[in-house]
């Protein structure tokens, strides 16, 4: 996901792609537990993802979110 997807997305957009994230990562974490998780690089992927959006959220809600 990139920073320039992210600055566009407004907190309620944002909350709502992160539970999506959340989501996703639980079936990645069942399929890994039932041993039929084809791509194991996802889960590194959707948890970096999960963080990038949590910054956002974060420094929207202290007023320091740019717009570069």
């Amino acid at each position: 996901m990139a920073k320039s997807t992210l600055n566009e997305l407004t907190a309620q957009e944002l909350a709502a792609r992160v539970m999506e994230l959340r989501r996703d990562l639980f079936n990645l974490r069942l399929q890994q537990a039932t041993a039929r998780l084809d791509k194991p690089h996802r889960m590194r992927e959707l948890r970096r993802d999960i963080a990038r959006c949590e910054t956002r959220m974060s420094a929207i809600r202290k007023g320091t979110a740019s717009k570069s």
